[in-house]
């Protein structure tokens, strides 16, 4: 017979984990939300800015002072982004490769597309297109000359996938000459009248919703490109990123059900604060002294880009360069071929006149930009005095639409009569 202290024993082991099994499910429930909620706040030190989204929301209720609308909501925008990039992120690792890159795609620039469709409803146009010309030379200049300075630290000169380059650059100088053209168009008309022709002109809003199906068009078959029938060429960013192994790995905090409820908060907020935003440019711009321009071409492009940057610089410092350029570049490219032509066909259906006719000065300073852009890569090589080129030009742009007044204006057919 066995002694009763094994007896005991044996009877105690059943017992503690027959608790176990029979703890609540809420209790289990409640702390796996805990863990996720907790993995969530961690995966970015930019989150501690997190207290300013609900006072930039309380502000904009309680109708503060515009200046204090607009700052609190503009600093509370920065962490909404970086959550909504980690949603991303975390939905796009548990849908395989082909599904996870087209959702990557898609939520690459949500919080620009955000705050565009809010600004449009709000029929601030100048805002829009600014903010869109601004993402595509806070990424083209800024994030890629971060790159190419950070990369330059550690080494005297970091090498890229040339082709892959090239071929997002190509893209970038038809959606630059997307651009072009309507603003030449406008020109000839012009020139050819004798009044100044409106912005909603027939002529300019049938070739500006032309255009972008096709700059549409050609965004899907960029996707095609990148994820199936050229698939390889891209395998040097993507191989990089899979050997980024610091910290947790994307996928291991959010499940898809969490993900996608964690892109539906974001999202709400972000349209919230976005609301509050532009709601309060207008007031910025006349106590500030600020032009519309400036607001959406530097600063906002800055706060839906916070996160993004972030990353792009820390991976380039680590020498993978391949996916700093192709995150710099390859989101330029969306919002070129994809968030912009998007807006204008959104803005046809909520009867806005959004167009492609964008201000002289704005399309010459694209052109430019991604003509400098295209010398730099040509050669798949970066070292720190490129990225300290791309960096002086974006200071110099963004120097020159701050004393820019906001009615200025010009004739762009003369401008490149001249240059060519």
């Amino acid at each position: 017979m066995p002694a009763p202290t094994n007896g005991s024993l044996g009877e105690s082991t059943p017992l503690l984990g027959s608790r176990r099994e029979n703890e609540p499910k809420w209790k289990s429930y409640s702390k796996s939300v805990g863990k996720m909620v907790w993995g969530t706040l961690c995966s970015n030190y930019v989150n501690v800015l997190l207290v300013f989204v609900p006072l930039g929301i309380i502000a904009g209720k309680l109708q503060w002072s515009p200046t204090a609308v607009f700052i609190l909501n503009f600093i509370a925008i920065m962490p909404l982004a970086a959550l909504l990039s980690f949603a991303t992120e975390e939905l796009s690792a548990k849908l395989g490769q082909t599904l996870g890159g087209l959702c990557n795609a898609t939520f690459g620039n949500a919080v620009e597309l955000i705050v565009s469709i809010v600004a449009l409803r709000a029929d601030q146009i100048r805002v829009v297109q600014a903010s869109m010309l601004g993402s595509i030379l806070s990424n083209m200049l800024l994030v890629l000359g971060c790159c190419f300075l950070a990369g330059g630290i550690r080494a005297n000169e970091r090498e890229f996938n040339a082709t892959v380059a090239s071929t997002m650059s190509s893209l970038m100088a038809v959606g630059s000459a997307a651009l072009i053209i309507p603003a030449t168009l406008y020109s000839a008309i012009s020139e050819q009248s004798e009044h100044k022709i409106p912005e909603d002109d027939p002529n300019i809003q049938l070739l500006s919703r032309g255009t972008s199906i096709i700059l549409l068009l050609l965004y899907i078959l960029y996707i095609i490109f990148q994820l199936f029938t050229h698939h390889e060429m891209f395998a040097d960013a993507e191989a990089q990123e899979g050997a980024d192994e610091d910290g947790p790995k994307d996928g291991d905090t959010l499940g898809p059900i969490a993900a996608m409820v964690a892109l539906i908060l974001v999202t709400v907020v972000i349209a919230f604060c976005a609301d509050y935003l532009v709601d309060s440019i207008d007031a910025i711009v006349e106590t500030a002294h600020i032009n519309k321009t400036f607001i959406g071409l530097i600063l906002i492009p800055i706060v839906g880009n916070a996160a993004e940057h972030v990353t792009a610089v820390v991976v380039a410092l680590k020498g993978k360069m391949d996916l700093a350029v192709n995150v710099a570049i390859g989101s330029s490219l969306q919002i070129t071929l994809f968030v912009t032509p998007f807006l204008v066909i959104l803005g046809w259906i909520m009867g806005r006149n959004m167009t492609l006719h964008f201000e002289t000065f704005e399309t010459v300073i694209f052109f430019l930009s991604v003509l400098v852009v295209n010398y730099l890569i040509q050669d798949g090589k970066s070292n720190y005095l490129e990225g300290c080129m791309c960096l002086g030009m974006y200071t110099i742009i963004a120097l020159a639409f701050y004393v820019k007044p906001e009615d200025a204006s010009g004739n762009l057919g003369s401008f490149f009569a001249k240059l060519f």
